[in-house]
């Protein structure tokens, strides 16, 4: 206890730089604790999403009472977004539950909606035809997966959901049906988090507490020449590391509560919670209160004990030794596991990710990124090494001569811009993966809409929604029910009403068409209307302006046009192509759908599902191939993700703005010497600049070439199409171009225009 408040009363005692450095280390903790606990309080967000929908999922039975109360749900979708609607039809007898988030059921003719029905309601009057009824109150939070959601409960009568409506049990399931994110893409969102994250914030917090090593280190050793001992020296040293670290978690946590305000009322793109969801947990805090200032104190221990082992050579300023080459072991482990799994990829049999495989993914990924971290001042060393040898430049041998000297000191610099660049590689290969398995690979969506349900005027809007490419309809041949023969197979056909551009948008590659004709369409990797045989004619109705029914028969032809098909497609059902010249000028098909095509982009689909909805709000979208629960799904891990790479953004400036700063106040003395020597500022600048970016470069490379390797093994054994990411090649290069730039500017402060002999003296 003595030797803590020893260190105490030397940090606060020992001058204004020490006290401004013990700061700095706070505040710099406080950035790496706020970030550690809203990755922590993530997956507590998702559960409590979770656990709110599954409370209020009705509990049915098929049998029942006569007179029980009768439940009908009907998940639809109103732009982008999921709507839900739950007809309520109470009866006398059976269950009296009440879902979460009301004090009784509604009576019919009565509604009970979420906040954002209620502004929806006043926003788009349109969305009443889904409501019928009067708005009886508001749904509270507790029957509310988020704020933003769209939910209602609309009283009906009995005989209205009898034939489809099933008997209530009561409220609550054990799941949610529609969880947030799935579990599966749930471990690979904390997998993307740790690496963006947690492993740059673990470098951030070591930087933090090794600030002025080598200053605090003279003075460590100092006091272990005056008979201190071994531990009391530590001691000593945990005083000014731990309680920084200590109060820099106090601060952080601070700093998370008043960002979990703001987030939770501001939002995220697709991620909306209640402050409530996003309060710390006795985990979370407990971690970043009790591992921060361990972590503080295992690295201030590991830096002190060369002050402790052998002071004299730390106060003389030996030579530190060069370092080990055994952590080159941890890089080479990880890229032989990765590359094991891209040579699979390369031979055509690509390992799957199942047992055994699902693990040596992981334990590759990381071993490779701590291996890059271990390994960059070993990597620095040799090069400064090499170079300095070689080079015939002052600046260069000045820059190299350094870094040979202090390696470690360089690389705490550009470590969190190097593991950035690592990181923004694996993000990449999570997204490109959840996307391939939440929708079929290809470049166009469709979106399907019943004609019978649009007017004309919605019908032309609907085309000219921006995003929409093309537009077609495909209907459906008459079928009369009193007739057994035009109920058997192959009595119906239905045709797709086109020009044959409409055709080239809607598949992948075409045949033979010829414009104003009837052809038969023919898809090579189809059966469909394989027995269709020509000269079969089909009746197809059309409702005129008049409001009278017409009946025009349609042969099928013995021309066709051959054509290869995406995944999922509309068209896939179709068999007759027709014009739109053949159809009648004043009749729509009774049967039919419209049918819209666009990019296949979530973010271009979101867009135009919403302007879908600013024009028939109540029209009933079916997204081909595509659910709105799995585009909310790409919506809220796009946005953890995001939200991953600026957490990660954040850390790694900030160890870099620490780091810089650090090293500006400690190389003082070294480069006031030099210039005394005779050393222009110009040069000394061009030496410090150097200093940074060569081993940056060296980094940052490796970054690039690592990453994308631990992407590529990851998406080899996820069995997608995608396997090599190529197009996110350029970004990645101009991101560490970019960072480049930025730490070769952020070097050249480290030389003043102003030299003070008196750092030499004091040195």
């Amino acid at each position: 206890m003595t030797e803590f408040l020893l260190g105490l009363r030397l940090l606060f005692g020992s001058g204004r730089g020490n006290r401004i450095r013990f700061f700095l280390m706070a505040a710099g903790g406080s950035i790496g604790v706020c970030c550690l606990a809203l990755v922590l309080t993530v997956p507590a967000i998702l559960d409590a999403h979770d656990a709110r929908a599954a409370a209020r999922q009705p509990v049915t039975s098929a049998k029942g009472p006569a007179d029980g109360t009768l439940v009908l749900q009907r998940d639809d979708s109103y732009g982008s977004q999921s709507f839900t609607r739950v007809f309520v039809a109470q009866g006398a007898g059976g269950a009296r539950a009440v879902p979460p988030g009301l004090s009784e059921l509604p009576s019919p003719g009565e509604v009970f909606v979420s906040p954002r029905v209620h502004e929806l309601l006043r926003e788009a009057p349109a969305v009443k035809g889904l409501l019928p009824g009067r708005e009886a109150g508001v749904i509270g939070p507790a029957g509310l997966a988020h704020p933003d959601e769209l939910y209602a409960y609309i009283g009906t009568e009995r005989a209205k959901i009898a034939a489809d409506g099933r008997t209530l049990k009561d409220f609550g399931y054990r799941y949610a049906p529609f969880p947030a994110v799935d579990s599966s893409t749930l471990t690979d969102v904390r997998f993307a988090l740790a690496t963006l994250v947690l492993l740059p914030l673990g470098i951030f917090l070591s930087v933090c507490a090794r600030l002025s090593a080598a200053s605090r280190m003279r003075r460590l050793a100092a006091l272990r020449l005056l008979g201190l001992s071994s531990r009391g020296t530590q001691r000593v040293n945990a005083a000014e590391t731990v309680v920084a670290a200590l109060l820099g978690a106090v601060l952080g946590l601070g700093e998370y509560g008043v960002l979990n305000q703001v987030m939770s009322r501001a939002g995220l793109p697709g991620l909306r919670w209640y402050p409530d969801d996003g309060a710390l947990s006795t985990t979370t805090v407990a971690i970043c209160l009790i591992g921060c200032p361990a972590l503080a104190w295992f690295v201030g221990r590991k830096s002190a004990r060369e002050a402790t082992a052998n002071p004299l050579a730390v106060r003389r300023t030996a030579v530190p030794r060069p370092p080990t080459k055994w952590v080159g072991l941890l890089l080479l482990s990880g890229l032989g596991i990765v590359c094991g799994f891209c040579a699979t990829g390369l031979m055509g049999r690509p390992a799957s990710s199942l047992g055994l495989n699902a693990l040596l993914v992981v334990a590759g990924v990381v071993l490779t990124g701590v291996g890059l971290v271990l390994t960059l001042p070993l990597l620095s060393y040799e090069l400064a090494r090499r170079v300095a040898r070689t080079t015939q430049s002052l600046t260069l041998n000045l820059a190299m001569r350094r870094n040979e000297a202090e390696p470690g000191s360089t690389m705490r610099v550009v470590t969190g811009l190097v593991l950035l660049v690592y990181a923004a590689s694996l993000a990449q290969g999570v997204l490109i993966q959840l996307e391939q398995v939440t929708r079929p690979y290809g470049p166009v969506q469709e979106y399907s809409l019943p004609l019978s349900k649009l007017g004309a005027q919605q019908q032309r809007d609907l085309a000219e929604v921006p995003g929409v490419g093309a537009h077609t309809i495909l209907m459906n041949s008459w079928i009369d029910l009193d007739d057994p023969a035009s109920r058997s197979f192959g009595s119906s056909a239905t045709a797709l009403v086109a020009t044959c551009a409409q055709l080239e948008e809607l598949t992948v590659r075409t045949e033979g068409c010829v414009d104003g004709k009837v052809l038969r369409l023919v898809d090579r990797n189809s059966s469909v209307g394989s027995e269709l045989r020509p000269g079969t004619s089909f009746p197809f109705r059309f409702r005129t302006d008049t409001g009278q029914d017409e009946t025009r028969d349609i042969t099928m032809p013995a021309e066709r046009v051959v054509y290869r098909g995406y995944e999922a497609s509309a068209v896939g059902g179709a068999v007759l192509l027709v014009p739109p010249s053949a159809l009648p000028a004043d009749a729509r098909p009774r049967d039919a759908d419209l049918v819209l095509v666009g990019s296949s982009d979530p973010g271009r689909v979101r867009a135009v599902l919403d302007g879908i909805a600013a024009v028939a709000p109540i029209a009933e979208i079916e997204l081909v191939g595509l659910n709105v629960q799995g585009l909310e799904q790409i919506s809220v891990v796009e946005t953890l993700l995001a939200l991953g790479m600026i957490m990660g953004l954040v850390i790694g400036v900030a160890a870099f703005l620490v780091s810089v700063t650090d090293r500006a106040v400690e190389r003082r003395a070294q480069v006031t010497a030099v210039t005394l020597i005779g050393a222009r500022a110009r040069t000394m600048r061009a030496v410090q600049c150097a200093q940074v970016v060569l081993p940056l470069s060296l980094g940052l490379v490796l970054a690039l070439v690592t990453g994308k390797l631990a992407e590529s093994s990851y998406l080899i054994t996820g069995g997608g199409a995608v396997r090599w990411d190529v197009e996110g090649v350029p970004l990645l290069t101009l991101a560490a171009v970019g960072v480049v730039v930025v730490a070769g500017v952020g070097s050249l402060p480290l030389v003043g225009r102003r030299i003070d002999p008196e750092l030499i003296r004091r040195d």
